[in-house]
C-alpha cells in the first residue's frame, strides 16, 4: 500500500458519514500527509488544521494498520508522537481497521 492507496480507503471509509466526527493529520515525514475530517466524510493530503497530528514513520504506520504493531507500545517507544488532542488519537482504532482492510 502506498499513500495515494491510503488516501483513498480513508476516503471510502469517512464517505457518507463515519462514527469519526474529529479531524486528525498523519503526518508520514517525507512520504506526505493524510488529512482526515469525518465530519466532513472527506481525506486528502493537506497540510490542513486538525484536532490532532500524529507523527510517525510509513513503515511503523503500515504495522500499525496491519496490527503487527501495538498503539500503545508504539507511543511509548517514541515511534508515534500525538500533537493536539490525545482523545482524538483514542477515537481512531474503528477507523483504522477500515483502513487496514
Amino acid at each position: 500500500m502506498d499513500l495515494a492507496q491510503l488516501t483513498e480507503r480513508a476516503a471510502a471509509a469517512v464517505a457518507g458519514g463515519s462514527d469519526f466526527k474529529k479531524k486528525v493529520k498523519f503526518d508520514f515525514g517525507s512520504v506526505g500527509k493524510l488529512f482526515i475530517d469525518g465530519a466532513a466524510g472527506v481525506a486528502d493530503n493537506s497540510d490542513s488544521a486538525a484536532d490532532a497530528t500524529i507523527s510517525v514513520n510509513w513503515d511503523d504506520f503500515t504495522k500499525l494498520a496491519a496490527g503487527a504493531l501495538d498503539p500503545t507500545m508504539a507511543f511509548m517507544q517514541g515511534k508515534l508522537k500525538v500533537a493536539g488532542d490525545m482523545s482524538v488519537a483514542m477515537q481512531l482504532q474503528s477507523l483504522m481497521k477500515k483502513l487496514a482492510d
